[in-house]
C-alpha cells in the first residue's frame, strides 16, 4: 500500500477519480435498494449519485488536461488511511438508518481527502476544483446527516451525539477490538498447546506471558503504521496502536493468569471458562457498535475460538 503523503498531484487526481466513481454506483445501489420503502430517501440518493459522476467527469477533464488521457488506476484500498466500509448495498433489504450512517462516513472521509488533498497541490486549477469539490462534500454531508428525516420523523438525530459516537467507536472500539480478537484467540493455540504438553503450570504461564506480550507489542506497531488517521478520522496512530496492544495482551493475559494455580487440572479448568467469557464478550461488544447480530458475531468469534482451542489441545497431546 502506498502512503498518502507519497502521492504526487497526478496520482492525488487519479485516486480522487476512482473515489467519486465508486461512490456514485455505492448510492445509485444505494436508490435502488431503497425505492420500495423509503421512495423520497432513494430519490436524494439518486441525486448524490448524479452529483458524484459530475465530479469524477470535472477531474477528469482535469487530469485530461494536465496529464494526457492514460488515468493511473489507483483505489482506496491501494493507498493506507481509508476505512473498509462494510458493502451494506448489496444487502437486500436495505435498513434506511445503517444507510444512513454509512453514507455521512463515507462523505465525511471523502471531505477530508480532499482538504488533505489540497494542502500538497499547487497547481492553480487543481486547487480550486479540490476547493469545490470540499464545498460539495460538505452539502453532502449535511444531506447524509438528515437523509430519512420523513420516514424516521420519532427517531432523534443528535449529530454531535453521533459525532462523538463515531469518533469513538473509530478511535477506540475498532482497535481495542481487533486487539481483543487477536489476544484471545490467537494465544489460544500456543497456551494450551504448551498445557496439555508440560502439564507444568509455572512454565505454561511463561509461554502464555511471551505470546500475550508479544501479539501485543507487533498488534500495536502494526496498527500504528496502517493509518495516520488523516483520513479516516480515526485519530492519532500511536493512540490507536497502544489500545490495540493493550487489549491484544489482555485478551492473551485472561486466560494466562490462572496457570499460576499449582494445581494442572484446576489452571485449566478456570482457564477455559475464562476463554468462554472472553468470546461471548467479544461477540457482544461486536453486536454492540458494529451493527452485527449477536447471533452472527457469536458464531463468528466462538466458532473461531473453539477450532483454535481444538487445535492447540491436539498440538499439545501429539
Amino acid at each position: 500500500m502506498r502512503r498518502f503523503e507519497d502521492l504526487d498531484q497526478r496520482e492525488i487526481l487519479a485516486l480522487a477519480i476512482s473515489l467519486e466513481e465508486e461512490h456514485g454506483r455505492i448510492y445509485a445501489d444505494y436508490a435502488a435498494g431503497l425505492v420500495a420503502d423509503y421512495p423520497a430517501s432513494a430519490k436524494i440518493f439518486t441525486e448524490m449519485g448524479e452529483e458524484e459522476n459530475e465530479h469524477r467527469r470535472r477531474l477528469i477533464d482535469v487530469f485530461r488536461s494536465k496529464f494526457g488521457d492514460h488515468i493511473p488506476l489507483i483505489r482506496r484500498q491501494d493507498v493506507k488511511g481509508f476505512v473498509r466500509h462494510e458493502p451494506i448495498w448489496m444487502v437486500r433489504p436495505l435498513g434506511i438508518e445503517k444507510v444512513r450512517r454509512q453514507a455521512e462516513a463515507i462523505e465525511s472521509e471523502t471531505r477530508a481527502f480532499y482538504e488533505a488533498s489540497l494542502k500538497r497541490t499547487t497547481d492553480a486549477e487543481i486547487r480550486k476544483l479540490i476547493g469545490d469539490l470540499i464545498a460539495a462534500e460538505n452539502e453532502h454531508i449535511g444531506i447524509a446527516q438528515h437523509v430519512a428525516d420523513e420516514e424516521l420523523t420519532s427517531e432523534a438525530r443528535l449529530d454531535e451525539a453521533q459525532t462523538a459516537r463515531r469518533s469513538f467507536v473509530l478511535q477506540y472500539v475498532q482497535p481495542g477490538l481487533t486487539g481483543l480478537i487477536d489476544g484471545s484467540i490467537s494465544t489460544l493455540a500456543p497456551i494450551f498447546a504448551a498445557a496439555f504438553a508440560t502439564h507444568n503450570t509455572w512454565q505454561t504461564f511463561l509461554v502464555g506471558i511471551a505470546a500475550s506480550v508479544g501479539a501485543g507489542i507487533s498488534m500495536a506497531f502494526a496498527e500504528a503504521l496502517s493509518d495516520d488517521g488523516e483520513i479516516s478520522g480515526r485519530g492519532h496512530p500511536w493512540l490507536r496502536g497502544s489500545v490495540t496492544g493493550v487489549m491484544t495482551a489482555a485478551g492473551g493475559l485472561g486466560h494466562t493468569l490462572p496457570y499460576l494455580i499449582p494445581e494442572f487440572r484446576t489452571a485449566t479448568t478456570i482457564a477455559i471458562i475464562v476463554v468462554f467469557i472472553e468470546l461471548w464478550v467479544i461477540a457482544g461488544i461486536r453486536a454492540k457498535f458494529m451493527d452485527t447480530k449477536f447471533w452472527r458475531a457469536a458464531l463468528d468469534v466462538v466458532v473461531g475460538g473453539l477450532i483454535v482451542f481444538a487445535v492447540g489441545i491436539l498440538i499439545g497431546n501429539a
